[in-house]
């Protein structure tokens, strides 16, 4: 295994050594580079000999004095070096398998892999891995990394997952706290399976591991109307929603006590089903497992609020056309009345787009798709300038559904924007002209 450089930054140690874009790098100090973590190990020492194999396939040693801590400076043309590790589970909800064809290609592969979760945030299962490699995931120190938990209860897992070795989460996730290493959790709450009784020794179980386990989320199953062949399960209604909702805040009230921390936390989803208000500020806790959908309505609604209060005046000279998701929606409106309040004008319209694509019952804005973006522009006839979440796109800009930011773009008469999923660029996007 060799790495292929994509890039060396400039004024690096490797730039001052002559290695180019398109070189190898082989190995460090005779250690080969089988991955992106063999790379981030051997890196550090501060004197260092790489083997580099050069574009014309000559070998050459690289000898290297540095700071202990200072980095190289190589970029490598794939992130992890080696293959991602594929997900080998089943699991009951996955999302992945109720996903039509046509879509964006990269979608339908599942990874399970620690060094995307240590390098990307991803969730893994802990599934997947020989006693070798979770050894040596502990010998690397991959920290700190996100694990799909779901249950602790070794057959409910078993059951989940679909999967015989999913059972020894608990030993696991023991020898990883022993090891120090830092981990986030999650649970997919799926009614009638992992909720009530296994939920509180989920909790109870994680929570005792704090504070290498920092923190757990508990979000609800999504459901598309792609799931022939699949198990048939209950969708998060209300009534469940106010139920999990009311067992997490009972265990934060004993977690406050006993370790400080409220530790475990509802998505936001869960309010939304329960048509219930979303906390305040204080109750995420700096926020800690946003990237799950925890608190992410408030942050963007407080940072919205903090923006427009040092507005003073404002002329509006142009139309913005908000595009938002079911979910999102009630949000777009709060801050819409805060406009009208202290302005007296109002400074967008808002297209809620229904989820055709997978279903009325995805509803957040994440999984919205050109298609239907498309569908309910064309339908609202409004004019103006298109204020569409970026989260819809992926790196490259191409939507879910495999469409483009260029062809979009043709497809529209008016100016697009993409607003990232921060409330204050959200206004300054939509004031931006008209201070």
């Amino acid at each position: 295994m060799k790495a292929l450089i994509k890039y060396v930054e400039l004024g690096s140690v490797a730039e001052e050594m002559g290695i180019q874009s398109g070189d190898y790098l082989v190995a460090i100090n005779d250690k080969p580079i089988l991955d992106i973590m063999d790379y981030l190990y051997h890196r550090d020492d501060d004197e260092l000999v790489l083997t580099i194999e050069t574009k014309d396939g000559e070998l050459w040693d690289c000898e290297i004095e540095k700071e202990y801590d200072e980095t190289i400076g190589l970029v490598f043309e794939n992130p992890i070096i080696d293959r991602a590790m594929h997900c080998t589970n089943k699991c009951i909800f996955c999302f992945i398998d109720q996903m039509p064809k046509g879509m964006r290609q990269s979608l339908y592969f599942k990874d399970d892999d620690s060094r995307l979760s240590f390098m990307l945030g991803n969730f893994i299962t802990l599934t997947n891995m020989s006693d070798a490699v979770f050894q040596r995931m502990i010998d690397y120190r991959i920290s700190p990394i996100n694990v799909s938990v779901h249950t602790v209860d070794p057959e409910m897992r078993v059951k989940m997952l679909g999967n015989r070795f999913a059972g020894n989460v608990k030993e696991r996730l023991l020898a990883l706290n022993a090891a120090g290493i830092t981990m986030n959790g999650q649970v997919v709450l799926v009614p009638g399976y992992n909720d009530g009784d296994y939920l509180d020794e989920t909790i109870d179980f994680l929570s005792g591991l704090y504070p290498n386990m920092n923190s757990m989320a508990v979000v609800p199953l999504g459901l598309t109307k792609f799931r022939d062949g699949l198990p048939d399960l209950e969708p998060v209604g209300k009534a469940k929603a106010n139920e999990i909702i009311a067992q997490i805040d009972r265990w934060q009230a004993i977690l406050l006590d006993r370790i400080g921390t409220r530790f475990v936390f509802s998505a936001d989803e869960f309010y939304l089903k329960a048509e219930r208000p979303i906390p305040p500020a204080a109750y995420y806790e700096g926020y800690v497992q946003i990237e799950n959908g925890v608190g992410l309505i408030r942050k963007f609604e407080d940072e919205a609020y903090k923006t427009l209060q040092a507005v003073e005046q404002l002329d509006m000279t142009e139309r913005n056309i908000v595009i938002t998701s079911v979910a999102a929606t009630p949000m777009m409106q709060r801050i819409q009345e805060k406009f009208l309040a202290q302005f007296g004008v109002n400074p967008y319209d808002i297209i809620t787009v229904e989820n055709n694509f997978f279903g009325e019952t995805i509803t957040v804005s994440g999984l919205m798709t050109a298609a239907d973006i498309l569908a309910a522009i064309a339908k609202n006839k409004a004019k103006g300038r298109i204020l569409i979440p970026d989260s819809t796109l992926n790196t490259d800009g191409y939507f879910l559904d495999n469409l483009s930011l260029a062809e979009f773009k043709e497809r529209v008469d008016d100016e697009v924007v993409f607003v990232p999923s921060d409330g204050r660029r959200f206004i300054d996007i939509v004031i931006g002209e008209m201070i």
